[in-house]
């Protein structure tokens, strides 16, 4: 009986001496990120039988086991994931929103200040300081415009860079996880489960979920098969996968990510990334980053199509019949081939051609071999996923024409990119303040003998000069406005009814009046001779400012194409402040998303906490509990010794 006694205080001391070091080991770790709260499993000893029954035996240690939560572990992996997206998204997306300046530092302020310049040169057609005013108006749009793209272009170089450094953590992380599987499951046979490795392989996988959205399947041996959030292999056992960054089939600034097997790098579907501060790069690089660019170069390359096409209307200060040289050039619409194709990589049989700078959409495009009719190519506009269909040379689509010099191979795919260089590429090609052709070439005049108070209000040209001007007499017959027209140089007559707001056109000239006429009043319209004081293409330039000629749409009904609706575009202010305002609405929600997605992290973390941290408090009651207990598994052990010595003290007399 006494050794009975011995031996259950001893088992007892013994499990509250492993009880405490747990609480100890609790309270050493309470701080310890991913560590799961320890408990002591006990059991009661079998009771020995005797005649009078049987009697206990005390406690045994079952095992040490942790607190967990698969459930909840999950689940806050999830929304940790889906943060880390959101934030990653959003520290890009602030960035990018600090290219766009609002105000007089903005580019919408620039432009409207190149187009505001040419009052003065109207005023004063042969004033030098003028011109040049508005030459470096034209410059500073430039260098503004070029700043912004040369911007996203650093933002897109960073969120490269990033990327490449998150799948090499991704990688690091997959690879730790697949070492601390080998380790578990050479202890997993024993029966206990090593709960400092099970702790340490949960926050590796934490942290992946930081970078890439995760889920876990279990295996019997204690091991653990992690996947990507689409479904792709990372962890299997002990073998890890490898990621990898590769450049863009098209655009080698972008990044696409590959997994290396056994035959090479195989490219992954983006779908694969579904959370993780990799997801929202991804998005950036390939959703935010583009449509800013597109927004930027259809804005620039629709003013600098526009401002040439007026210069190549008017006259310059030499007076030649020549076509006036540009002012703005924006280099040619781009098209990437993908490095896949069998066609000829650096000079591809495709080429665009901008025929209406109005019409040019802020979108690229993927030119391809139409799976529904073998042999015909499509074009998908890629914003919004519109298809053209049988696409040949000299198709136009939204102002492009496309050309296609040669046949293009069976799967050869090309993307358009007709606006999104335009910035970077945009510069001034006008240096001499005598080349702005502020003179329109043809002049207008009223002898002082009308009787009426019509007076020209302006007169510029709007089509390309497909004839020269001849000497035009207009004469009312009436004094509501109808005329006859007589073209005295060609011998032309036509009869017309001017009526206000309206202007007269003939032969590519716009002529607008003032006041009204009266019967048998006249008007002479001639080849401009002096141009040191005409300045009708220069208020026809100052007019741009007012013009919408960003983004406008012509939809063709596919089942009758005569029926065209015309969507108006926007001004050059309208464009640039929707811009503006379409990444500041970006910003907005991707910040909306990321408080939310924060938030439900947080919340998720602090219930997995609650459920399987560390409370002090608690753990300091139970040191104490435990410790009492110590105290009197040893007091019965002081006892039965006490008993045992007694007792054999009287079987010794």
């Amino acid at each position: 009986m006494g050794s009975s006694i011995l031996a259950l205080s001893t088992r007892a001391m013994l499990a509250n001496t492993a009880m405490l070091q747990t609480v100890s080991h609790n309270i050493s770790n309470a701080n310890t990120e991913g560590y799961s709260r320890q408990q002591v499993e006990l059991a009661t000893e079998g009771g020995q039988f005797s005649g009078a029954g049987f009697f206990g035996r005390g406690v045994r240690i079952q095992s040490v086991t942790r607190s967990s939560d698969q459930f909840l572990t999950r689940e806050a992996n999830v929304n940790l994931a889906a943060a880390s997206a959101d934030q990653a998204r959003l520290d890009k997306l602030k960035q990018m929103e600090k290219v766009f300046q609002t105000g007089e530092a903005g580019i919408g302020y620039a432009a409207s200040q190149m187009l505001n310049a040419f009052v003065d040169v109207a005023n004063q057609p042969q004033d030098l300081s003028a011109r040049q005013v508005a030459l470096a108006r034209a410059q500073d749009l430039v260098s503004r415009a070029q700043s912004a793209a040369n911007q996203l272009d650093s933002l897109q170089s960073g969120v490269f860079a990033d990327m490449k450094t998150t799948v090499a953590q991704i990688n690091d992380y997959a690879k730790q996880i697949a070492d601390i599987n080998q380790k578990i499951a050479v202890v997993q046979g024993n029966g206990h489960s090593p709960n400092d490795l099970l702790d340490t392989r949960d926050q590796l996988v934490k942290e992946l979920n930081t970078k890439v959205q995760v889920s876990t399947i279990s295996a019997d041996d204690g091991t653990i098969s992690v996947f990507m959030g689409g479904g792709q292999r990372l962890v299997l056992g002990n073998i890890a996968e490898t990621l990898n960054v590769e450049v863009d089939n098209y655009d080698a600034t972008m990044g696409r990510l590959s997994i290396t097997t056994p035959s090479g790098n195989a490219r992954l579907d983006e779908g694969a990334v579904t959370g993780g501060s990799l997801k929202g790069l991804m998005q950036t690089q390939d959703e935010d980053i583009p449509a800013a660019r597109n927004q930027l170069g259809q804005l620039v390359a629709s003013l600098a199509w526009r401002v040439n096409q007026q210069q190549s209307l008017g006259l310059d200060l030499s007076g030649t019949n020549a076509t006036p040289a540009a002012v703005f050039g924006v280099g040619n619409p781009a098209v990437l081939p993908s490095r896949f194709n069998s066609s000829s990589l650096s000079n591809p049989p495709v080429s665009l051609t901008v025929v209406n700078g109005r019409e040019l959409q802020a979108s690229d495009y993927l030119m391809e071999e139409d799976p529904a009719a073998p042999g015909t190519l499509k074009v998908t506009r890629l914003s919004d996923n519109a298809v053209f269909s049988n696409v040949t040379d000299g198709t136009q689509i939204d102002g492009l024409q496309v050309n296609i010099s040669a046949a293009i191979p069976s799967g050869d795919k090309f993307v358009l990119r007709p606006v999104g260089n335009a910035a970077s590429s945009m510069k001034r090609l006008l240096d001499k303040p005598t080349g702005l052709a502020a003179a329109s070439p043809v002049t207008g005049t009223m002898p002082t003998t009308n009787k009426g108070t019509a007076t020209v209000a302006s007169l510029s040209v709007s089509d390309p000069r497909t004839v020269d001007y001849g000497n035009v007499e207009i004469a009312f017959t009436n004094d509501s406005g109808a005329y006859t027209l007589t073209d005295i140089t060609n011998g032309v007559s036509v009869s017309g009814t001017w009526t206000s707001g309206n202007p007269i056109s003939y032969n590519g000239w716009n002529l607008n009046l003032n006041g009204v006429p009266k019967k048998d009043d006249k008007l002479m319209v001639n080849p401009t001779t002096n141009t040191n004081s005409n300045n009708g293409n220069a208020l026809a330039m100052l007019a741009i400012r007012d013009e919408n000629i960003v983004g406008q749409q012509r939809i063709v009904n596919p089942s009758d194409p005569t029926q065209v609706t015309v969507i108006p575009g926007a001004s050059i202010t309208t464009a640039y402040s929707q811009l503006i305002g379409n990444i500041g609405v970006t910003v907005q929600s991707a910040t909306t998303s990321s408080d939310i997605s924060t938030k439900l992290s947080d919340d998720s973390q602090t219930l997995l906490q609650n459920k399987t941290g560390v409370n002090l408090d608690e753990e300091a009651a139970k040191m104490i509990q435990y410790q009492q207990n110590y105290q009197a598994a040893a007091k019965v052990l002081q006892v039965a010794q006490s008993v045992f010595s007694t007792l054999l003290g009287v079987l010794g007399n």
